[in-house]
Formats: C-alpha cells, sequence, structure tokens
C-alpha cells in the first residue's frame, strides 16, 4: 500500500452487492490480494471473499476494518433526489 488517499467522487451503496463489489475494486487499485486485506484487516480470508460476493449477513465492525485497510471511510448522508 502506497499510502496515497484515493481521490474518487462518492458512490452510492443500496446493496450488499454494491459494497462488496466497489471493495473489490478498491483492492484491485491497490494491488492487494484477498489474502493481503484478511491479514491486514485481521479477519479471515473467507470473510473478504464472502463480503465482496455481497454476502448479506457479514459482521459490520469487519467490514468497518477492511474499510480501514483500503483506506476508506463510510459516509451517511440523505439521498440526493434527481
Amino acid at each position: 500500500m502506497g499510502g496515497h488517499p484515493i481521490s474518487t467522487p462518492s458512490t452510492p451503496v443500496h446493496s450488499t452487492l454494491d459494497l462488496g463489489l466497489l471493495l473489490k475494486h478498491f483492492r484491485g487499485t491497490l494491488d492487494l490480494t484477498q489474502a493481503d486485506i484478511s491479514g491486514l484487516a485481521n479477519t479471515g480470508n473467507r470473510f473478504v471473499i464472502e463480503l465482496e460476493r455481497g454476502k448479506e449477513t457479514v459482521q459490520l465492525n469487519k467490514v468497518f476494518d477492511v474499510l480501514e485497510v483500503l483506506g476508506l471511510e463510510m459516509v451517511i448522508q440523505p439521498k440526493r433526489s434527481f
């Protein structure tokens, strides 16, 4: 991990699948494997696999650990109306 902040526009997440795909994307941009993430986040590799696949019953505290490793944060805000 280069330690460089990721600068991207915010991306709405409406499902666990959205979240999983987004985390998988960011993992790829950092050139990290699922095993790398599981080691750095102190969680099992199976958890990372299930998170990226959109499993609906993952432990939220572990999700925050993965977000931290990826240099990401969760922001809750009102929906934008279009």
